[in-house]
């Protein structure tokens, strides 16, 4: 299969989860013997923090403009057997215009960020990704959220055919490495700062540091604000590249997994820091939300946080107990969640819509 993207970015992964998902389904793609070509508008921003520049099996098109690509985007979509656009790619309404006047495979959106963009409608803003036909015009729309997020994509934006495509690790970038001596920690959390993970990040995070002045914590992550509530323990890795994540996680204890407002509040919508922590063998603590035991079971391969109180008897787990913990979370992510289930999963459904008939046994992820 030759599939065209048009996305956000795979060539940085500052202040972003694109990238990372991206590559991962990449490399997948491309062992499994198919091509790729993701066009992603060249911004400063990406271009000052790139740390990809292309990937084996597939082409990297970075474009000023809209107008400077659109003659090759055309001829592109044109070739392809399938062509997606993606949530937040700055150009995605007028490639899904172009779609819909040369394609001649499958054509779909894929919305990675599907509580945003369903909180948008909420509150009677503009999805700056989508034209005023919402997802009628595609053949096939997959989200990054599942549960009654797929429902409200059909009733709400006209989706024809929607399927969850969730998270995933690729273990080739992701696996048990040893410690970093400068990141060792009882408690870590990696992720770029939001504003709606705040709250939950004060409770389960900054309140136990605070409660715990002799335990190490540590945090990893872009745009944290000059006003973060720093406390001693805790110390700030500024943007870790992905080869950096699997020596940041082997540095934890324990590392915190917490959701974003919108997608707690939708629910089956794991982060893909909680599949890559797992694969590094890094117990996980996590906030809860609806769907979340769909992908670990609580207590056994992942322990849950409503409270600081709660974190804190996380924190209190035995070494031998949270051994316990990472090495059955690791073995449920290789066994489900890796960046290859997702990639066979993705040509299922590309190939099911391409064909008119109802999904293949085994399409869709467990």
């Amino acid at each position: 299969m030759r599939l065209v993207v048009f996305g956000l970015t795979v060539s940085s992964s500052w202040g972003n989860g694109h990238a990372t998902l991206w590559r991962g389904l990449w490399r997948a793609l491309a062992a499994q013997g198919h091509e790729l070509v993701f066009f992603e508008r060249d911004v400063p921003y990406y271009a000052e923090h790139r740390d990809c520049t292309g990937l084996p099996g597939g082409t990297l098109v970075l474009y000023p403009g809209w107008d400077a690509v659109r003659e090759r985007a055309r001829a592109e979509v044109r070739a392809a057997d399938a062509v997606l656009a993606t949530s937040y790619c700055p150009d995605a309404v007028a490639a899904m215009a172009l779609m819909a006047q040369a394609a001649r495979g499958v054509t779909g959106f894929y919305d990675l960020d599907t509580p945003v963009t369903l909180a948008a409608l909420d509150g009677g803003q503009p999805v700056p990704y989508l034209g005023p036909r919402g997802l009628r015009d595609v053949d096939l729309v997959l989200s990054y959220t599942g549960g009654p997020a797929l429902d409200a994509l059909r009733t709400r934006l006209g989706a024809r055919r929607v399927h969850p495509l969730y998270g995933h690790v690729d273990p080739q970038a992701h696996h048990p490495v040893p410690a970093h001596a400068d990141w060792r920690c009882d408690l870590s959390y990696l992720g770029t700062w939001a504003a709606d993970r705040q709250a939950a990040l004060d409770m389960l995070f900054l309140a136990p540091a605070r409660q715990r002045p002799r335990h190490g914590f540590v945090i990893g992550g872009a745009q944290y604000p000059a006003d973060f509530p720093w406390t001693p323990n805790l110390r700030f890795v500024r943007h870790l590249p992905p080869p950096d994540h699997p020596a940041f996680f082997a540095s934890s204890r324990l590392t915190l997994n917490v959701t974003r407002a919108a997608m707690a509040a939708n629910g089956w919508c794991p982060s893909g820091r909680l599949f890559e922590a797992a694969a590094c063998g890094c117990p996980l603590l996590s906030d809860d939300w609806p769907g979340l035991a769909e992908f670990f079971t609580p207590g056994s391969e992942i322990l849950l946080a409503r409270s600081t109180a709660e974190a804190l008897q996380a924190l209190d787990a035995d070494d031998a107990q949270l051994a316990r913990i990472a090495a059955a979370a690791r073995e449920r992510v290789l066994a489900e969640h890796t960046s290859a289930h997702r990639a066979r999963a993705l040509v299922a459904l590309l190939d099911a819509a391409a064909q008119g008939r109802t999904d293949p046994a085994g399409a869709l992820p467990a």
